[in-house]
C-alpha cells in the first residue's frame, strides 16, 4: 500500500515494551489483511517504550506514533486519532489475540453492524491464558454490573479484541486513559444504541516474560468507578430513592403509634430514624437528578425522558411543588403548635405529628433549593 492510498482497515495494537511479542502480532495482522485481499495498515501507537518495541515496529512496515500521556487507553487514544482506515480492529499486542482471525471481525461491519466485540468467556480460554480471579469473578461480575446499568448485551466486556467503523468511533468521543478504556467504549456504544456483533475467539496466554501491565484489584475498580460515575440512575437514583421510601414508610406506618412485629416493639424512636432515611435518601435523588441533567445539557448523556421533563417543569412549577410540600408540613406544625398552646406550655404530646411535619417542610426546603439549581443548571434555557 502506497503512503497516499486510503486503507479499508487500521489495525491498532496499543505498546509499552513489547519487543518479544510484537513482531508476531504484527505479522499476523499484515499476512490476515493480504489473505483476506484487505488494503490496510498496522498502526502501533507506543507508550514509552524502551526495549527497542519502536524501531521492530518500523522494520516490519508498522506505523507508528507516540502517545505521550501513560496510560492504556491513551496509547488507544493515540492511536484511533492516527487510524486512516474505514473499519478499525484493536487488539493487545502480548499476543493473547489472534490477529490472524481478523477477517472475522471485518465481515460483520461490511454488512452493516457498527461494532464487533470478541468474546472469551463464551469462546475459548486456553490453559494459563487468564487467572482464575479474572475468569470466574472480575470479568463475569464486571461484564454482569455493566450489561444490568447500560443493557449493552454482551457477553465478554473486557475482551481486549474488537472493531468498529470510524464513523461509529467518532460518535463515541472517548476520553479515559487507562484501563477503563475498554468499560467506556461498551458503555457509549450501548447509549448510542450502535448494532454490535459479537464473535467468540480463542484467548491464548500471553508470551510476554515479564509480569503484566494489569493489576486486578485497582483496574477492575477503576472498572466499576466508571460504570457508577456513568450511571446516576444506579449511584444516586435508585439507592436514594429506596432509602428514601423507607423512611416515609417507617414514619407514617408509626404515625398512629407503636407497632410491635415479632416481639420487637417499633416506636417513636423508630419515626427518627425514619426521618432521618427520609432526609439522607431524597438529598441523595436530587443529587443524581443534578447529576443527569447536567449530562444532558452538556450533552454528555442525552436522556429523551430528562428531554420530555424539562419540556415540562420549570423554575416556577418546581417551586409551586415544593412550596406545596413544605405547606403541607407547616401546616401540621401549625396543629401541633396550637395543641402546645392549649396546654399552656406545659407538655407536648404531638411528636409523631411533629416529626412528620418537620420531614414535610424540610422536604419542601430542599425542593425549593433544588428548583432553583435546576434552573441554573440549564432548565431556564427552555
Amino acid at each position: 500500500m502506497t503512503e497516499t492510498a486510503s486503507p479499508e482497515v487500521s489495525v491498532v495494537m496499543p505498546c509499552l515494551n513489547e519487543a518479544k511479542t510484537l513482531p508476531v502480532c504484527i505479522r499476523k495482522a499484515q499476512e490476515a489483511m493480504a489473505r483476506a485481499g484487505l488494503r490496510g495498515e498496522v498502526v502501533v501507537s507506543d507508550n514509552g517504550s524502551t526495549d527497542g518495541s519502536v524501531e521492530i515496529a518500523k522494520s516490519l512496515g508498522a506505523r507508528v506514533v507516540h502517545a505521550e500521556t501513560k496510560g492504556y487507553g491513551a496509547a488507544y487514544l493515540r492511536g484511533l486519532e492516527a487510524a486512516r482506515g474505514q473499519y478499525i480492529v484493536i487488539g493487545d499486542s502480548d499476543d493473547s489475540y489472534d490477529f490472524s482471525d481478523l477477517e472475522r471481525f471485518v465481515v460483520p461491519l461490511r454488512a452493516g453492524y457498527d461494532a464487533v466485540i470478541g468474546s472469551r468467556l463464551r469462546g475459548t480460554i486456553l490453559p494459563g491464558a487468564m487467572p482464575p480471579l479474572h475468569r470466574y469473578l472480575g470479568n463475569p461480575v464486571l461484564t454482569g454490573v455493566l450489561n444490568l446499568f447500560f443493557r449493552a448485551g454482551v457477553s465478554d466486556a473486557h475482551c481486549g479484541m474488537r472493531s468498529f467503523t470510524r464513523d461509529a468511533y467518532q460518535r463515541l468521543n472517548l476520553v479515559t486513559t487507562g484501563m477503563e478504556f475498554a468499560s467506556e467504549m461498551i458503555v457509549k456504544m450501548a447509549k448510542a444504541r450502535l448494532r454490535i456483533s459479537e464473535v467468540l475467539i480463542v484467548y491464548h496466554p500471553d508470551g510476554r516474560d515479564r509480569k503484566p501491565h494489569l493489576r486486578s484489584w485497582r483496574d477492575g475498580w477503576r472498572h466499576l468507578r466508571f460504570m457508577l460515575l456513568y450511571s446516576p440512575k444506579w449511584l444516586f437514583l435508585i439507592p436514594g430513592g429506596a432509602l428514601a421510601a423507607a423512611g416515609l414508610a417507617m414514619m407514617f406506618a408509626l404515625a398512629g403509634g407503636s407497632i410491635t412485629i415479632g416481639g420487637i416493639r417499633f416506636d417513636v424512636h423508630t419515626m427518627v430514624l425514619g426521618m432521618i432515611c427520609a432526609l439522607t435518601g431524597s438529598q441523595v435523588v436530587l443529587t443524581g437528578l443534578f447529576a443527569k441533567v447536567y449530562a444532558h445539557e452538556e450533552k454528555l448523556d442525552v436522556d429523551p425522558a430528562i428531554d420530555r421533563a424539562l419540556q415540562w417543569m420549570n423554575l416556577e412549577r418546581g417551586l409551586i411543588l415544593a412550596g406545596l410540600v413544605f405547606a403541607a408540613g407547616f401546616g401540621v406544625n401549625l396543629w401541633v403548635l396550637g395543641q402546645w398552646i392549649r396546654s399552656d406550655f406545659l407538655y407536648l404530646n404531638a411528636l409523631r405529628p411533629a416529626l412528620i411535619g418537620g420531614t414535610l417542610m424540610a422536604l419542601g426546603v430542599q425542593g425549593i433549593f433544588a428548583a432553583f439549581f435546576f434552573s441554573i443548571l440549564g432548565i431556564e434555557k427552555r
